[in-house]
């Protein structure tokens, strides 16, 4: 296998695939457990797929966008939860751009790094001396169960709980990132759908954040990497990567109903479902589409990278 210094030759989509019959395997343990098992924790870290989007000057894959929508897709042809904290996780990682290398390799440093965090909540961060001092509760933590560290999106805040505005008048938000020994996880996620996310609750209560552990979101004072992938807005590179998913699960479901056309039989027919003309015309309706939309979306992307370069 490449090493991830050699950046330019990992084939991250590859590696994804490889992993297919393991994630598929375990699907079911995965749903049963809300969160992906360790085996598939152990693979995915093995192939360092957490480490897709992080930048090269921390050694990380820095992949280009339909890169990390194909990869996403693989993934999710094998299970929709797994491929879910991967990307969840991957667009955390755009965090790495707007902070200190120092604060990257204590963060994502490790093998088995993984950063979760929920929306923005009523969190209030209050400046003191050197930081912040956070109290507040975030919700779907994707992938939290699984995570080494969290992020929690934070209004900044006097001590009379006042919202504090920046110089443009525009309210103050910051990205408090924290160990999740750090914080108490709340388990909340009892769901019929996507089980194997664990997308928990978590909250702290009075914890102080150094200032160089705090970012907001495509915030360009805090920007230190240059690179065209961290130009993306980091909703976008979340739009990327779920469209991704999104098309691996449609293609997995209309595989697994072409098998059952094989075999099953319906609606008083003698005959296996393949045999049905409405059946046939359906399929090759749904293959159309299925195929039409990634192929706009590869269009899209490809284009909307050419623009960030």
């Amino acid at each position: 296998m490449d090493t991830i210094s050699d950046t330019n030759k990992i084939d991250w989509v590859a590696r994804a695939r490889g992993l297919q019959d393991l994630i598929i395997d375990s699907a079911n343990e995965t749903e049963e457990q809300g969160k992906v098992t360790p085996a598939v924790m152990e693979a995915l870290h093995d192939a360092e797929l957490f480490r897709m989007a992080l930048p090269r000057s921390i050694g990380g894959g820095e992949a280009e966008p339909l890169t990390l929508m194909k990869t996403i897709e693989a993934i999710a042809e094998a299970d929709a939860s797994t491929a879910w904290c991967v990307g969840q996780g991957t667009g955390c990682t755009w965090g790495s751009g707007y902070i200190s290398h120092e604060v990257c390799n204590d963060i994502f440093g490790p093998r088995d790094a993984v950063l979760a965090w929920g929306p923005p909540a009523k969190a209030a961060a209050i400046p003191v001396d050197g930081g912040y001092k956070v109290t507040g509760e975030w919700r779907f933590g994707s992938g939290s169960r699984n995570a080494t560290w969290l992020g929690g999106h934070s209004r900044v805040c006097d001590e009379g709980g006042n919202h504090l505005k920046d110089d443009d008048g525009k309210p103050r938000m910051r990205t408090m990132l924290f160990p999740k020994s750090s914080a108490e996880m709340i388990d909340v996620w009892q769901v019929m759908g996507l089980k194997g996310t664990g997308s928990d609750n978590y909250k702290v209560t009075d914890l102080f954040i150094p200032e160089e552990y705090t970012t907001w979101r495509d915030s360009q004072p805090d920007r230190v990497e240059k690179g065209p992938l961290y130009n993306i807005p980091l909703l976008t590179s979340y739009g990327i990567m779920f469209s991704g998913l999104t098309l691996g699960v449609a293609r997995t479901m209309l595989e697994d109903f072409k098998k059952l056309a094989e075999t099953k039989t319906g609606g008083g027919m003698k005959t296996v479902l393949r045999e049905n003309a409405v059946i046939q015309s359906q399929v090759a309706i749904n293959e159309a589409k299925l195929r039409s939309s990634r192929a706009f979306l590869i269009e899209m992307i490809e284009e909307y990278w050419e623009a960030q370069c």
